[in-house]
């Protein structure tokens, strides 16, 4: 796969045609990041406020926010594919009453860079690296992703335990979405259900936003992390009233197998709620992501 190397960074998310989100544009306007710690203060390093930081050869869209608590991690937000961090901005001011919280743009996203071709789940390991350097240094933080946010995380939880205190995924795009998709609608399928299915499988090939490319794979284990799967309770797929029954099993039968992240998982079910979780129902999602804190600060 072609891609532009740098450092720590790289790029990219996605948009979830499956659950009905479409592209949403975004401002690009940049503001200077700022620094609110005292000077002397042991977080005075960390990034505070809103605006830009540099990773790799490319600007990265961040916002930080809620005073740091000793011995409690950062929460770090990653929003769902063809949203930008403005989509969970409620939902970290929220959060942010109970510690520090931060979100930011993948590139292609919202305020941050365009990538340069195609990019895999490296490149977005790559950049997320590169947010935790700034916004949490070398303390481990916990992640809570929505949707394609909530798939990224979990990529990359497994492979990067000391840098991931614990996980929630908001409504998360299960880990086999490509092979559910084919299996439930066929490729002789016609009308709503073939245009849904070739949406969606033009995106998980790359034709996105943030051009990223998504296989599917087996979850990993990020040993005994705190995590929390919050799921949708509200069906998604009426318009595809042949197969929507099945994908809604299906998609279900996903937020399950999340819970083999970790010895320590709980699923959770937002049963007034569509895909947007921390919208729908804030408190549920609010719920546990501070669970999840509270675990990782003990």
């Amino acid at each position: 796969m072609a891609r532009r190397k740098f450092g720590t960074a790289a790029a990219i998310a996605l948009c979830t045609a499956l659950a009905g989100v479409g592209l949403v544009g975004c401002d690009d306007a940049e503001t200077e990041a700022t620094t609110e710690a005292p000077a002397g203060d042991a977080d005075a390093d960390l990034f505070t406020g809103t605006g830009t930081i540099t990773v790799g050869e490319y600007s990265v869209n961040v916002s930080c926010s809620g005073t740091p608590v000793e011995g409690r991690p950062t929460v770090v937000l990653l929003h769902g594919g063809g949203d930008d961090l403005t989509a969970m901005a409620d939902f970290q001011e929220m959060l942010s009453a109970d510690g520090r919280v931060c979100s930011y743009d993948r590139l292609g996203a919202g305020g941050s860079d365009q990538p340069a071709g195609p990019q895999d789940y490296d490149d977005t390991s790559e950049v997320l690296d590169g947010v935790l350097d700034a916004v949490a240094g070398d303390e481990g933080a916990v992640l809570a992703g929505h949707s394609m946010g909530g798939l990224i995380a979990a990529r990359y939880a497994p492979e990067h335990q000391d840098r991931v205190a614990g996980l929630v995924l908001l409504d998360a795009t299960p880990p086999t979405q490509v092979a559910d998709l084919t299996n439930r609608i066929p490729e002789s399928a016609t009308g709503p259900a073939a245009e849904l299915r070739a949406q969606t499988l033009a995106i998980f090939e790359g034709q996105n936003p943030e051009q990223l490319v998504m296989a599917d794979g087996e979850v990993g284990s990020a040993g005994d992390i705190p995590v929390q799967v919050v799921r949708r309770g509200l069906a998604q797929f009426a318009e595809v009233p042949e197969y929507g029954p099945g994908l809604d099993e299906d998609w279900a039968a996903g937020q399950e197998q999340w819970l083999a992240l970790s010895s320590d998982s709980e699923l959770v079910t937002a049963e007034n709620s569509g895909h947007y979780v921390h919208v729908d129902e804030p408190d549920i999602a609010a719920e546990a992501v501070n669970a999840v804190t509270e675990q990782a600060s003990a």
